[in-house]
Formats: C-alpha cells, structure tokens, sequence
C-alpha cells in the first residue's frame, strides 16, 4: 500500500510558489517581450529551489516522485488532447443568426468535456470567428471564453486541468458529471441567455443586404480530420487506466503521435497548428508542480488551525484566487486546505489497517470515530475497488474517500471544484485558454478588450451575476 508521510516543510518555502505565479499573472501584463524569452529559465530557477530542499533538506524522494507522477500524467493529457483537437478542422459557412451562434456556444460548452477547454477552444474559436466575420464585436470573444474555455469544461475530469488533477488525486471520474451538472447547467443556461440578448442587438445592427449576402448559400459544415475521433477514443479510455504505472501516459502519447503523422499538413495549416502553447504549459507547469508542494503540504499540516470555513467561503476564497492566478494549482491548494481541515488523520491511519484484510473487521468496529471509518472504507469499495483489491490505495485517496463518505462534506468539494472551473473565465489569465483566444482573435483582427476592459465591460455585469446565482443556489447554506 501506498502511504506517504505527513511533511511539515518551512513556510518560507512557499515563497518560490508565490513567485512563479505572480510571474506567470503579470510577466505578459508588464514585460511581454522579457517574459518570452525567459519564462522557461524562471519556472526551472524557482522549480530547483524547491526541489533541492525536498530532495537534499527533507529527503522525501518518494513525495518528489509522487508528483512527478502526476505532472507527467497531467501533459500527457492536456498534451494529446491538444494534439487531437489541432488535427480536426471545422468549416462553417452561412449566416450566424443569435440563435446559430448560441447553439454554436452550448455545442462548444459540451465539446469541452471531451476534448478538454483548451482542445475545445483550438478547434472552434476559428470557424467561430469566421461565422461572425461580418458583424464580429467583443463580445463574441469574451462570451466565448466565458463559455467554451471555461465553465463548459465542469463536467468530467478532462473537461478543465483542475478536475483532472482532482482525479489524479482520487476524486472518482463520474463524481464530477453526478454532481457538477445542476452548476454546469445554471451557469451555462444563464450566460447562454445573456449571450444571446447581447447578440441579438448586435444583429439587428447589420445592414440586413450584408445579411442576405452571408445567408447565401445556406448553412454548410464541414469537417476535415475525422479520423483524429479514433484517437480522441483512445485517450479517453486510457483516463481510466491506473494500472500498469505509465501506461495510461503511453497510450495517450501514442494516440498523439498517431494523429500527429496520420493527419495531412493541410489540416494542420488549415488550423494554424503548432507547438509552442503546450510547450509553454508544460514548462510552467514544471515550475508549478514542483513550487506547489510546500505550499499544499503546509496547508494540509495547518489547515485545522484556521477554523471550519463554509462550502460558501472555500467558493468565494478559491474562485477569486483562481481569477489572477491559475486555476489548477489554487484548486489543490484547497483541496490540501480541505483535507487537512476536516480530515481525521486518527481514521485514516485505521482504513490503512483495515486494507490488508479486506474490511473483514469492519462489522465489529467501535469506538468514537468507528461510522467515520465504515463509511471512508464503504466509499473507497465503491469509488476504487480495483486499488482496494490490489492493496496499493494511496493515503490521497483514502482521504478523498473520507470526504465523499462523510456527506457532510462533500459540498466542500464541489465549491472548489465548480469555482476553480467558473472563476478561470474572470479574467485572461484565469485559465490556460484564455489568452490563446485572445492570441488568435487579435491575429484575425477581431476586436479583444484590455486586460482591465475584459473585467470591467464583462467580467462585472455579465459574469459576476452568475456567479452569484450560482453560490445563492447551491453554496450560501
């Protein structure tokens, strides 16, 4: 059985995490050019800060190899489905009428589920501007972004990186869809809805002989590249492969470099398809993975002492922090707050006890924390009895187990998991996406706000609304 030590690391190691991240918010806001050139040396400077003292300072190799694991795990996916999605092309003739392009943005917010918001962003913001070439405004952009990069992607642990790495640490893959959908449903209807209001006016201020000019021919669709859902196939069962260790990664790897060689250069050109944005996530997410761990092991050691906060605070608290910073590692910030707020270390020491026996004592369990433990081992034969019956549960998802067992807190996970998702869409760097969007529009000469415009014409009106109705409806109690 897998088992990792509690570490308590000096708190003034979380400096390098800090450091990394308000690089990554303001490095491209103050200093696009330097940043450029020298993000990589920044993220693998503070990285080896961290690492030395993990590796040399607290000899925890086995914690460092831990997340090692995970970060490979995490570019293996958001890496070949960006791979993918570049080898598909989608082309879109005719007139995007509001009702067009609002079914346009809820086919994108379920396409995210599958292909990841950064997959789903790559393969449709294109054919999206040019439906809206002849009426193209902001608003189109943002909403875009609001919807297709961001909170569309709620569903499954591919649709957003923080979900994914929710999973990785053993949150069950249909937990997400079971519980997340009524959010998924409000906050997507409700932006829906305004979209297509703001749209609406938009069209009606289009000379209506440029409109019947768009309008012929009718609508046509067209889509190059079909053979790249054989390999999107491939990866998503490969998200359900734990075992043999990497093989998951190889799969999804390979399906990668089949649609890579087995896609013509056409499609490609077609999409304007290169390398250089995974590139820069998997170098930053290098910096990120390894600076991440003092902080999530210090809040994990300390977190009880702070209090027990509500659903209601974790979803304010984590979704404004991921609105400047980057969403997936403040979700496993408050997911290490979580466990270490709630969860009883006392039961998780006994459901290790009980794994090598199969639970055979579970019936003749007493003593104060004894439901605690039926229902952390219950929720572990449910959620994960493939590793229950290997004996190789690791101590993350014992943990994860005690949460979802224990009903009472499983809203705590669901509030940072539906902020981490909705909250990215608040600003340009809020998500990985986003400033793609941005990238790409601006090369098409469509119209983007500033950074502070973005907050100020949509984030405020538009965006904030919902995100209240959200917490009125499912987290105020």
């Amino acid at each position: 059985m897998e088992t990792a030590a509690a570490l308590t690391p000096n708190p003034w190691m979380i400096l390098p995490f800090g450091t990394l991240l308000a690089s990554i918010a303001l490095g491209p806001l103050l200093a696009e050019g330097w940043w450029q050139r020298h993000y990589a040396k920044v993220a693998y400077a503070l990285g080896a800060v961290t690492l030395a003292y993990y590796l040399l300072g607290l000899r925890a190799w086995e914690h460092v190899l831990h997340m090692a694991h995970e970060y490979v795990s995490f570019i293996a996916l958001i890496g070949s489905l960006y791979v993918v999605a570049g080898g598909i092309h989608l082309r879109v003739k005719g007139e995007a009428t509001p009702a067009v392009n609002t079914g346009f943005l809820l086919m994108g917010a379920i396409i995210a589920n599958l292909l990841g918001t950064t997959g789903a962003s790559m393969l449709l913001i294109r054919p999206w501007l040019r439906m809206n070439h002849y009426r193209l405004t902001a608003h189109h952009v943002v909403f875009f972004i609001f919807i297709v990069a961001n909170v569309g992607g709620c569903l499954t642990p591919i649709g957003d990186p923080p979900l994914f790495l929710g999973y990785l640490k053993g949150i069950p893959f249909w937990w997400v869809a079971e519980h997340c959908w009524p959010m998924w449903a409000v906050g997507v209807g409700l932006l829906l809805g305004i979209f297509y209001v703001l749209d609406r006016r938009n069209y009606r201020r289009a000379p209506a002989s440029v409109r019947a000019q768009v309008a012929e021919p009718p609508d046509e669709w067209h889509v190059a590249g079909r053979h790249n859902l054989i390999f999107l196939g491939v990866i998503l069962v490969a998200v359900f492969i734990g075992r043999p260790l990497f093989l998951r990664e190889a799969l999804m790897v390979g399906a990668a470099a089949g649609s890579w060689f087995g896609t013509r250069k056409s499609i490609h050109q077609a999409n304007h398809f290169n390398f250089r944005p995974i590139q820069e996530v998997a170098i930053l997410f290098i910096g990120i993975f390894a600076t991440m761990m003092p902080a999530l092991d210090w809040l994990q050691a300390n977190a009880a002492t702070l209090g027990k906060p509500t659903p209601g605070l974790f979803y304010w608290a984590c979704g404004s922090l991921s609105s400047v910073l980057d969403n997936a590692p403040t979700y496993l910030s408050f997911l290490s707050a979580t466990f270490g707020s709630f969860v009883d270390a006392g039961t998780v020491q006994q459901v290790q006890h009980l794994i090598p026996t199969g639970g055979a004592d579970l019936a003749s369990l007493t003593g104060m924390h004894a439901e605690e433990v039926r229902q952390t081992f219950l929720a572990l034969q449910k959620y994960h009895a493939a590793e229950l019956a290997a004996g190789t549960v690791a101590t993350d998802h014992i943990e994860v187990a005690y949460l979802l067992g224990n009903v009472a807190y499983n809203h705590y996970l669901l509030a940072i998991s539906v902020a981490a998702v909705f909250f990215g869409a608040c600003t340009y760097i809020g998500n990985g996406p986003n400033f793609m969007v941005k990238a790409i529009a601006e090369h098409q000469k469509a119209h983007t706000p500033t950074f502070l415009g973005f907050v100020l014409r949509f984030t405020l009106p538009y965006l904030l609304p919902v995100l209240l109705v959200v917490w009125w409806l499912f987290f105020r109690g």
